[in-house]
C-alpha cells in the first residue's frame, strides 16, 4: 500500500477542522477526495506532505510506504516532497515564482535531489517540459509564468511535481480554475502520465464529474469527516449521503449546460 491514512485530526485554533479521516490510496491506484469548499480534503493533503499552515495540530497516522511521517522534522519531509511525493496545487499562477524562468522551476527538484548542475540541467529541463506536451519545451523553458496560458502555467506545475518520478502524486484541485477545453487536456496528461509510469494518483476536487473521468475509487467530506467512500460508478449511480447526492445533481447539471452549450453553437 503506497498510502495509508488513518484518523488524521487537525485542529486550527482550537476548532477540528478535520475529524478522524481515514483512506488508503494502494500502488498504481487512483483515488479521489471529493467534498465541497471548505470540507478539509486540501488540509488533508497539506498534512500528507507536511505542508500545513502555521498553528494546525495534526494527529493520528499518515503512513507512506509502511513509514510514519507524521510528525516528521521539516529536512525530512523536504526530501519526501517531490522525490517520492509530488504535489500540484489549484493555481499555479501563485504557486509559481513570478521572477524566475519555468526552465529553473521544473529544474528545481532535480537540482536538489539528484545533484544534476549545468547543461545536464538544463537538458533535463527540457524534457520534462516535452513530458508533459508544453509547445517548444527549449523556448518555453526560458519564458516567465506571467508569458503562459493558464493551461501551460498549470502544465509547468505538473512538470515540476514529477521532475524527480516520484511514486505518489497529490492533485488539489488542479483543473479548477481552467476552462472545459484546457481541463481536458490536463486530465488526459494526468491519466497517461499515472498510466505510463505506474504512479499512485490522489486527485482532490469538488466536481464530482471531473473525478470520474481520473479515478476508480473516491472518499467523500463533509465538514472534515469521511461521510461516504467506494467505487466512483456505485457513487455516480446510488450514492448514499446527501451530500454525495448534491455533488451529482451539481455534475449532472454543469454536464446538461456543457451539453446544451454545444448544441447551440
Amino acid at each position: 500500500m503506497s498510502l495509508e491514512v488513518h484518523g488524521l485530526t487537525i485542529e486550527i485554533g482550537g476548532e477540528r477542522v478535520v475529524d478522524g479521516v481515514s483512506f488508503e490510496v494502494p500502488d498504481g491506484g487512483t483515488v479521489g477526495l471529493i467534498g465541497e469548499s471548505g470540507s478539509g480534503k486540501s488540509l488533508t493533503a497539506l498534512a500528507i506532505v507536511g505542508l500545513l499552515p502555521q498553528g494546525a495540530q495534526a494527529s493520528g497516522s499518515i503512513r507512506w510506504r509502511g513509514q510514519e511521517v507524521l510528525g516528521l522534522h521539516e529536512r525530512a519531509f523536504a526530501e519526501l516532497r517531490g522525490d517520492e511525493i509530488g504535489i500540484v496545487f489549484q493555481d499555479p499562477l501563485t504557486a509559481l515564482n513570478p521572477v524566475r524562468t519555468v526552465g529553473r522551476q521544473i529544474a528545481e527538484s532535480v537540482r536538489i535531489h539528484e545533484r544534476l548542475r549545468g547543461r545536464g540541467l538544463r537538458e533535463r529541463a527540457i524534457a520534462e517540459a516535452a513530458r508533459v506536451a508544453l509547445p517548444e519545451p527549449e523556448a518555453i523553458i526560458k519564458r516567465y509564468p506571467h508569458q503562459l496560458s493558464g493551461g501551460q502555467r498549470q502544465r509547468v506545475a505538473i512538470a515540476m511535481a514529477l521532475a524527480c518520478r516520484p511514486r505518489l502524486l497529490i492533485a488539489d484541485e488542479p483543473t479548477t480554475a481552467l476552462d472545459a477545453t484546457v481541463q481536458a487536456g490536463i486530465l488526459d496528461l494526468l491519466r497517461g502520465l499515472t498510466a505510463d509510469e505506474d504512479m499512485s494518483l490522489l486527485f482532490i476536487t469538488h466536481d464530482l464529474a471531473v473525478l470520474a473521468q481520473v479515478a476508480t475509487h473516491a472518499v467523500v467530506l463533509e465538514r472534515g469527516r469521511v461521510v461516504e467512500a467506494g467505487a466512483v460508478p456505485r457513487l455516480l449511480s446510488a450514492p448514499r449521503a446527501a451530500v454525495t447526492q448534491g455533488l451529482l445533481r451539481d455534475a449532472t447539471a454543469t454536464l446538461w449546460r456543457g451539453q446544451a452549450s454545444g448544441g447551440d453553437a
